[in-house]
């Protein structure tokens, strides 16, 4: 460890509180996005983070406006060209706080109980933003900072960012770096390091199926008129063959297959099948042959049914042959799979498959590419030198089940890839009522954001 890096260290252990009053500061503000009633609040959250990025010296600083919630920018490139540039990004708006009634303490009134803070955002991702901003202020306290930094800083996410990615492509060029820093992935455990490399992408599905013109006696017509709701049902149980994998034509044809070398490396996650079965309740674990459930989470793609709708719901009896019914179905996939694509494979399986007795109609909701970023980068490297420092071992390394839609924008616009970091856990309520941030955690995350920046400028 350098001088500079010991006095960076030393100076976040001395202005610890001042940062975590400053994280109260932030979490106090009830910026849910989703809310129409919130608007005030997302202004003010923008403006905090606006004065932050200026104090931090950042130049340039500009609150956006957008068609909803305004984007946040700021950037120092004193570090000269040749030097790599990072665009950090983050997002200030949070989930809505209800149910209320579960709250121990107000979800806009940040409380420290013993090691945790409670608030809403306060993981999600208030605290990691603030923890980028203590790091960069920790190094500039001995010097400047030996990388430039972009900071863009959004409202939207909660709700999908709609915005964004009409802002990237309007501003390629104010954008413009090397890599981008996500620190809204997470840890599997407070004393489990983790650097999540890949991500999986989504295709979302509305799948309806019609049969008569209205609903019918099933007893006078039960037999003569196919039931739409059994059509779907058996469309959706051959979706799947007996080995677990997706039937729709040509769904694997651009997936990669699992190196030996990864195939370790996910091996190395302290996630096993009772985890699964603890986590869940579920009775036994199911999927595709051939692979493991941390393999079938993160690097295979699925096919999911989310909901099903379907002729009478209420309570006791009522014989109705239904007129039609519906599904909820999304497809999270894997590096390579293009949404387009899957669209087109799940249309041919209709085609394929659907009994002329019925007809369908399927919407396309929502798709998103997966990313993934090379594990060997300098930059991936460079963080997990940071995270060994501070915690005495070797990260893991994982692919994330779910989507975060800004790494694939940021690799599809800005041809990026993205280091994806996070000191959250999955014990910390997340979205939930009582949502809460580890401190320790959140403290050893910015000692390590201080040795990552060091290490870039190295």
């Amino acid at each position: 460890m350098t001088n500079r890096q010991s006095a960076a260290i030393q100076y976040f252990q001395d202005n610890h509180q001042r940062f975590l009053d400053e994280l109260v500061d932030i979490s106090s503000i009830p910026s849910i996005s989703t809310d129409p009633d919130a608007n005030d609040a997302m202004q003010r959250s923008a403006e905090w983070v606006a004065a932050k990025l200026r104090e931090l010296g950042m130049q340039k600083v500009s609150i956006f406006p957008t068609a909803q919630h305004p984007v946040v920018y700021g950037e120092w490139l004193g570090a000269g060209p040749n030097a790599p540039t990072a665009l950090v990004y983050g997002h200030y708006d949070v989930q809505p706080a209800e149910p209320l009634e579960l709250w121990e303490s107000g979800p806009f009134e940040p409380t420290v109980r013993g090691e945790y803070i409670y608030a809403r955002g306060v993981t999600d991702m208030k605290g990691q933003v603030a923890a980028f901003f203590n790091a960069v202020e920790a190094v500039q306290s001995t010097g400047d900072l030996p990388v430039n930094v972009k900071f863009l800083i959004e409202g939207e996410e909660e709700i999908g960012s709609p915005s964004l990615r009409q802002f990237i492509l309007e501003n390629k060029e104010l954008l413009k770096c090397d890599f981008a820093v996500n620190p809204d992935t997470g840890m599997l455990a407070p004393d489990v390091p983790t650097i999540t490399y890949a991500l999986r992408g989504l295709a979302y599905f509305e799948l309806r199926v019609y049969g008569p013109d209205h609903d019918l006696h099933s007893g006078v017509f039960g037999g003569a008129v196919h039931n739409p709701a059994q059509a779907l049902c058996e469309l959706i149980a051959g979706m799947h063959d007996e080995m677990g994998r997706v039937t729709l034509p040509g769904f694997y044809e651009a997936v990669r297959d699992l190196e030996k070398e990864e195939r370790a490396e996910l091996g190395r996650l302290p996630v096993t099948k009772e985890t699964y079965l603890e986590q869940t309740g579920a009775p036994e674990i199911w999927g595709e042959e051939g692979y493991t459930a941390i393999e079938r989470t993160g690097a295979r793609p699925t096919l999911e049914v989310n909901g099903l709708l379907s002729g009478y719901t209420g309570p006791g009896a009522k014989t109705v042959l239904p007129a039609q019914a519906m599904a909820k179905i999304s497809m999270r996939l894997v590096p390579d799979q293009d949404p387009e694509q899957v669209r087109q494979q799940f249309i041919s399986y209709l085609k394929e498959k659907a009994p002329k007795t019925v007809r369908w109609e399927v919407d396309f909701h929502s798709g998103s590419p997966a990313s993934i970023s090379d594990l060997h980068s300098k930059e991936i490297q460079a963080l997990g030198e940071a995270m060994e420092t501070v915690w005495g071992k070797r990260p893991v390394f994982k692919r994330e089940g779910g989507s975060v839609p800004v790494v694939a924008l940021f690799s599809e616009i800005l041809k990026i890839e993205s280091v994806n970091t996070g000191f959250s856990t999955p014990a910390d309520n997340m979205h939930s009522p009582n949502e809460k941030l580890h401190l320790p955690t959140w403290q050893r995350g910015t000692k390590a954001l201080i040795h990552f920046i060091f290490n870039l400028g190295n």
